[in-house]
């Protein structure tokens, strides 16, 4: 199967999970319009990308798509509630994503701050569900990983800085200073995706170290390319406004290596993912295919 069939095939059973989980009968008592936000944060558009990562990753090591579907749908979840705080004026200020308004312009601002936070709690209580996986043990793994990989040494003290960044905090523009934004801001959601696949399957330790070594590689190379989109993109083809990063004044890779910069060290990320995913042999070809699909893309 070609690698963009399946993440396709991936992308339609998270679609359909998600739609059953945040469905108006299975949020129970949830207000109408805070189930409404959520579901226009989540539902009807978006690639998936890394619920698939989680779904491969436990692929790899044995598993079905089946038995890493919810913990792929809390990933995701956790994912939408960050762009739909990201987007609020207080933050980014974006009025289109994924080609529709945001939440905070298709319902108010207020909505939108709850939906993220009705987002953000959902994506634990789906990990600590049992039917997410039987094994209490594996749950809270799940569990810890994901608040470690969002909280504040993670994607919010990531943003956190990048906010920083904005205001003209000299020591992050850097390349170390982007590159410590972007670990925590982007990659390391992007490193849990992976590594989620090892904690469902109980790998072993040199599995699941494997697994990371590929995610963080990737989440940085994720974050090269996205810069690069900003850079050089369109808001047709993204789905997004584009050039606002040098226009904010953030410090993204693009400011501090140039665009020839950048591309050398996204080939240089490249690698490192490959080198990551050799000791999968065969099994791996979906996620190394998943390295051109981040390089590559174009929205």
């Amino acid at each position: 199967m070609a690698f963009e069939e399946r993440l396709g095939e991936v992308a339609a059973l998270v679609e359909n999970r998600l739609a059953e989980l945040l469905g108006e009968s299975a949020l129970g008592a949830t207000p109408p319009v805070l189930g409404a936000a959520m579901r226009h944060a989540v539902l009807g558009s978006g690639k998936r990308f890394r619920p698939f990562l989680a779904i491969e990753g436990a692929r790899v090591l044995g598993l079905s798509d089946a038995a890493a579907l919810d913990a792929a749908c809390a990933i995701e979840c956790l994912h939408c509630y960050s762009l739909v705080h990201d987007d609020l004026p207080a933050m980014d200020n974006d009025e289109l994503r994924r080609g529709q308004p945001t939440v905070w312009k298709a319902f108010d601002e207020a909505t939108g701050i709850l939906a993220g936070d009705g987002l953000l709690t959902f994506a634990f209580e789906l990990l600590a569900r049992p039917a997410t996986h039987p094994d209490a043990a594996v749950r809270a793994s799940l569990v810890l990983g994901l608040a470690e990989a969002s909280g504040g040494g993670g994607m919010v003290g990531g943003q956190v800085l990048d906010l920083a960044s904005e205001k003209g905090a000299s020591n992050l523009h850097s390349l170390a200073g982007v590159t410590t934004i972007q670990r925590m801001k982007t990659g390391a959601l992007i490193r849990f995706s992976a590594e989620a696949g090892a904690i469902l399957a109980s790998a072993a330790p040199e599995q699941r170290h494997a697994l990371c070594a590929y995610g963080e590689a990737l989440g940085a190379a994720f974050q090269i390319a996205d810069d690069l989109l900003d850079a050089e993109g369109d808001a047709q083809a993204t789905g997004k406004a584009v050039g606002k990063d040098a226009a904010a004044g953030k410090a993204t890779f693009v400011t501090v290596l140039g665009v020839a910069g950048a591309r050398a060290r996204l080939a240089e990320l490249n690698a490192e993912a490959r080198a990551a995913l050799a000791t999968f042999g065969a099994e791996a070809r979906n996620l190394t295919a998943a390295i051109d699909f981040v390089s590559n893309r174009r929205g």
